[in-house]
């Protein structure tokens, strides 16, 4: 959810910070201070020295995945007729543990039901 994140502000914000992160998931200082940390060290996020968050090249490919899963899920559940709050709050839960068979086969469903909708 970490990646995502940055993904997600580097994408609006341009330049990314942890207080960024804490306040985009609405997570205490000290939990995301940690997460980034673990993050740096699994070669997932680099920071500099004005504590600017990028995402690696690995950091990159996790986050573009899991934000895709979350956008799909969440226009399939509101395609399902979901509230958005509601699929929005289900996708985040979903996308962390559904295998890839299962999500290309929802993508899929998605995309023609959206088609179909046209």
């Amino acid at each position: 959810m970490y990646l995502e994140a940055i993904y997600v502000l580097s994408q609006t914000k341009g330049f990314v910070r942890s207080i960024d992160v804490s306040e985009y998931r609405s997570y205490s200082k000290p939990s995301v201070s940690r997460a980034i940390g673990l993050l740096k060290e699994g070669g997932y996020v680099l920071m500099d020295r004005d504590g600017g968050l990028t995402l690696t090249e690995a950091g990159q490919a996790v986050a573009e995945k899991i934000y895709d899963r979350h956008t799909t899920l969440t226009k399939f559940l509101t395609l399902l007729g979901v509230d958005e709050e509601i699929a929005q709050e289900d996708a985040c839960r979903i996308e962390h543990c559904i295998s890839d068979e299962s999500f290309f086969a929802v993508k899929n469903h998605t995309m023609r039901l959206e088609h179909d909708k046209r």
